[in-house]
């Protein structure tokens, strides 16, 4: 799972350690704010990629076929999907709100790594690899290691 990469401003080409991760993954899940559509084709190299559209993404984001929601069934396991969840008072009631039959929900936007379960629903966001804000440094996919209910979504 990946959000905020900002290409070409942050993300130039897949960073070595973002690579490294993503090689083997079945599905690679983008939460928002790829800013191109060649990232995404970029990321197709390594696997089957599944987008939604961020604030800063443009036509050719949603071309490539990156809608504003997604929802989808993983092994049995209920993912939504968005970019901008809204300010941190009050996510876990206003996500289950919009996304009430939904097992996890990935979203993007505040580049500031959360893993958070509240009454039987798992939010998530993986930060960004690319801009750190306010994080001693950019996110990696091993950060974020806990099973997902059973869903694998990185091999090794």
């Amino acid at each position: 799972m990946l959000a905020d990469t900002h290409a070409p401003r942050r993300w130039r080409s897949c960073p070595p350690a973002v690579a490294a991760q993503l090689r083997g993954a079945d599905l690679i899940l983008h939460a928002g704010d790829v800013c191109t559509a060649a990232t995404l084709d970029e990321l197709a190299g390594y696997a089957p990629v599944r987008a939604v559209r961020g604030n800063n993404d443009g036509p050719d984001v949603a071309a490539w076929g990156a809608p504003d929601t997604l929802q989808l069934g993983l092994e049995g396991l209920s993912v939504a999907m968005l970019h901008d969840s809204g300010p941190a008072a009050g996510r876990p009631a206003r996500v289950r709100r919009r996304f009430p039959g939904a097992d996890l929900v990935i979203f993007g936007h505040s580049h500031i790594p959360l893993d958070h379960t509240e009454n039987g629903q798992r939010i998530f966001t993986p930060g960004s690899p690319t801009d750190r804000r306010r994080q001693p440094r950019g996110s990696q996919p091993a950060d974020r290691h806990r099973p997902l209910a059973g869903v694998r979504y990185e091999k090794g």
